[in-house]
């Protein structure tokens, strides 16, 4: 749930910026000045809504829409076709998207969500975004600035092209503004409704579709920075050789003498090679989907560092026999030539430095010395991992691999000087991943045939561009219209509606 203090914060701030606002206005000596105050600066207020509009950036639009009009045709041509090709699609990804949900919902067991994965929960009135997002909720404090930047400049980016198409096919731009909606910044532009009712229908799809199409560039543009971060970084940063631990969390099971440390180099998880993050949470996946591995021990060793101890069977039903006060024992078992199934209570570091990994006994067959496979036997989704991380003294680690994966921040990046920071990359490679969802999710809500977003003026702009011949009738036009956004207004809301469900009550 959102912390209370967030909610105080947010709910008393708006409430103070609105109760100034009504006693400024009800009163007679300060109401003109302060209403000459919001005029002259554009400003507007009403509840949990800030809106700021300006003339100063009109000559800059005007320059950029009149700027190799050809080039221009083309550009916002190109994006008319996807505009209306992301109306039908937005319709089939929200289709799916809400049978994918209603399926998750009747399982008993869910399968779980992939944090990248873009879902509908929220939805922000004039900027059209919706996503299954909610600060306070499931995003973390840290990601915040990450998600109302990437936020604002999608915004800023489809209200450009908007601004731009308009000038371009003629109509009168009146001014660019930014606003917030509660938490959630926005950007919008005034144009001349007169003259967009004016142009023909397919001039009108140019300047409507323009802001998907402009989202889906900045959302392409991001990937590649991304993509190419690597060859960008390469004078400073280099990769390929492990995952740089950037953070380590206080609480995190990693965290102590013999954990991680900002700066070291993870290199191996077990016997998975780590030469990135991507490698790092794949073998953290392989060793949870995975039993747990062993490691050969000889007999003579296994007899040495075995002491008695008494074996009892956990709720879970495996084995525990070393004493619950041990720091630094674990319980292995491993079976003879019997195939009887033993247990024996060892120091975990002397059994695993300079042990092979192994399966069965058979694995350890080596110079005729007699051998075994010992295995930790620990409870249920419980794993012993070895990290390694030189020139440190190897981790180990007990319990569940995906801890182990939400308390460290690594990078693949690892910086040539030390006076470069390791924080860089990780800043600009998770910008991007919010520019890319949070742009993409703009491009595909505001292309859902919807009330109040620019599905709406697309679809009424694409029903007129290729219906006047076949219903004559106006009125009969604008009722098949209404009927298809009544069917996608009531799509996305029930998106809406299970996103905030799924989120808040599971």
């Amino acid at each position: 749930m959102i912390p209370v203090p967030v909610v105080v914060t947010v709910l008393g701030g708006w409430c103070a910026v609105y109760l100034a606002d009504t006693l400024l206005k009800s009163s007679s000596s300060l109401k003109a000045s302060y209403e000459d105050w919001l005029l002259t600066y554009g400003l507007s207020v009403s509840p949990f809504h800030l809106r700021w509009q300006t003339a100063l950036f009109n000559r800059q639009f005007y320059n950029w829409g009149r700027w190799k009009p050809r080039f221009l045709y083309l550009w916002f041509s190109i994006g008319m076709v996807f505009g209306i090709v992301a109306m039908f699609g937005s319709v089939i990804l929200l289709g799916k998207t809400l049978l994918q949900t209603l399926t998750q919902m009747l399982t008993e067991a869910p399968k779980a969500q992939n944090d990248r994965m873009l879902q509908v929960v929220v939805s922000v009135p004039s900027s059209g975004l919706c996503l299954r997002a909610v600060p306070g909720v499931n995003l973390p404090v840290s990601q915040l600035t990450y998600f109302f930047s990437a936020i604002l400049i999608s915004g800023v980016i489809h209200e450009v092209g908007h601004g731009v198409a308009a000038i371009r096919e003629q109509v009168r731009f009146n001014g660019f503004g930014i606003f917030i909606f509660i938490v959630y910044p926005g950007a919008f532009v005034d144009l001349f409704t007169t003259h967009l009712q004016l142009i023909s229908p397919v001039q009108q799809l140019r300047i409507f579709c323009a802001g998907v199409w402009h989202n889906f560039v900045l959302g392409v543009a991001s990937f590649m920075v991304l993509f190419l971060l690597p060859a960008i970084l390469f004078p400073f940063y280099y990769t390929g050789v492990g995952a740089l631990v950037t953070e380590v969390t206080e609480d995190s099971p990693a965290n102590g003498p013999r954990g991680l440390f900002v700066g070291d180099l993870v290199t191996n998880l077990q016997d998975c090679p780590v030469y990135n993050v991507e490698d790092w949470n794949s073998c953290l996946g392989d060793i949870s989907e995975k039993s747990q591995v062993g490691y050969c021990v000889s007999a003579a060793t296994l007899q040495q560092l075995s002491f008695p101890a008494r074996v009892y069977r956990r709720l879970d039903g495996t084995v525990e026999c070393c004493s619950n006060n041990s720091l630094t024992d674990i319980c292995f078992s491993y079976s003879n030539k019997l195939d009887s199934q033993l247990y024996a209570c060892l120091p975990a570091r002397k059994v695993i430095e300079a042990s092979k990994v192994c399966r069965t006994n058979m694995d350890c067959h080596k110079d005729f010395v007699p051998s075994f496979c010992v295995t930790p036997s620990l409870e249920n989704q419980t794993r012993l991992i070895r990290v390694k991380h030189p020139p440190h003294i190897d981790m180990l680690y007990v319990g569940h691999p995906m801890h182990l994966q939400y308390t460290v921040s690594l990078s693949s990046f690892v910086p040539r000087q030390n006076f470069l920071s390791i924080d860089l990359p990780v800043v600009i490679e998770t910008f991007c991943k919010y520019l890319i969802s949070l742009s993409g999710a703009l491009a595909v809500i505001n292309a859902v045939p919807c009330f109040a977003l620019d599905g709406q003026w697309i679809l009424n702009s694409f029903l007129e561009a290729t219906l006047s011949s076949l219903i004559v009738e106006k009125q009969n036009r604008e009722l098949v219209g209404f009927l298809i956004l009544l069917a996608g207004s009531a799509l996305l809301a029930a998106n809406v509606a299970l996103g905030l469900w799924m989120v808040t009550a599971r």
